[in-house]
């Protein structure tokens, strides 16, 4: 691993092929690959995230949260290994509670939009929700744990709520609420205008 990191141009890859945490080759595009991809694509919108105003109980759990999709990715990576524990899904379903319970009750869905932060949020949850499903499909092929998946569903659903939060926290003068999508029913209710039905 030492010399991996200290020559990054290896060349070993221009046959088209990648090398698995336990030293075996396989191609690019192989479904274990793709998994890992993705799971580091998400990995690195939370730094892009990471890099705007955000309160700190919400920045600390990023940053958490980053090391344990490094751990994820190590995970799939080695086929057959463990290494993203049980407690990382049940500390994700904790903050879940937490965030959404300050939260107003959701009456219709919402755009995902809003403030820089919140914008960025939805980006990073919809890249979890295709790593989850980059994950489920390399499953039915190979053996996989089921907690990298569960953390991509939970990470997601967290995600969602986050950016909840990050429309209220008005750090850049800009917050406010959600983005409601303007759907007929809500339209009718406003005497069929639709006028107030988003923010």
């Amino acid at each position: 691993m030492a010399n991996r990191l200290t020559q990054i141009a290896t060349r070993t890859g221009d046959d088209g092929t990648t090398g698995l945490g336990d030293g075996t080759r396989v191609a690019k595009d192989h479904l274990r690959v793709q998994a890992m991809g993705d799971v580091d694509e998400l990995n690195s919108g939370l730094g892009v995230l990471l890099a705007e105003p955000l309160p700190d109980d919400v920045r600390s759990l990023l940053v958490t949260i980053q090391h344990e999709l490094f751990n994820l990715g190590g995970e799939l990576s080695i086929p057959g290994y463990s290494l993203l524990k049980d407690e990382a899904v049940a500390a994700l379903d904790a903050a879940l509670a937490t965030h959404n319970a300050a939260l107003p009750r959701l009456a219709e869905f919402i755009l995902p939009a809003g403030t820089r932060s919140a914008a960025l949020a939805h980006v990073s949850r919809s890249v979890a929700r295709r790593a989850e499903r980059a994950v489920v499909t390399l499953a039915a092929h190979e053996a996989v744990n089921d907690a990298p998946r569960q953390y991509l569903n939970r990470l997601s659903d967290l995600l969602f709520v986050l950016a909840r939060v990050l429309n209220r926290a008005n750090l850049d003068g800009l917050g406010g609420d959600d983005v409601y999508w303007r759907s007929e029913r809500l339209a009718a209710q406003a005497g069929g205008s639709g006028d107030d039905a988003g923010a």
